[in-house]
């Protein structure tokens, strides 16, 4: 397999990455029966710890590997910043300001310890 390809490969996994933070950031205030569901805390939890390590697998790279959480965090932060319109995804009221703020220190957590663990690893070849 040749660089180009692994580094394209780590690419699309670091795209994955900002595509789920995104998900993730419209699926905060989701309610099943009028109860709140934090599924976003768990995607974010999961999604952070599993992509860096895929990134760096698929790719050989661990500055590639970086980019699935540093995606999240760019996506996250800016679902806190209000839009000219007034729309803001990501707010600090009631219990869905409780969700929102655990889905950030998790999420940031987690992609700490995964991008500490990636980067601790040595430099490997790109899977085949």
């Amino acid at each position: 397999m040749s660089a180009a390809a692994g580094i394209g490969r780590g690419i699309a996994v670091a795209a994955a990455g900002t595509w789920l933070a995104l998900v993730e950031v419209f699926w905060l205030p989701l309610r099943v029966g009028g109860v709140l569901l934090p599924v976003s805390v768990v995607a974010a939890v999961v999604g952070n710890l599993v992509l860096p390590a895929l990134a760096l697998r698929v790719s050989g790279s661990r500055l590639i590997a970086v980019l699935p959480v540093l995606g999240w965090i760019v996506v996250a932060l800016a679902g806190m910043v209000r839009r000219p319109e007034g729309d803001l995804v990501v707010n600090g009221v009631g219990a869905l300001g409780v969700v929102g703020l655990v889905f950030l220190a998790l999420g940031v957590t987690a992609g700490a310890f995964s991008v500490g663990r990636v980067l601790g690893a040595g430099a490997r070849p790109p899977a085949a």
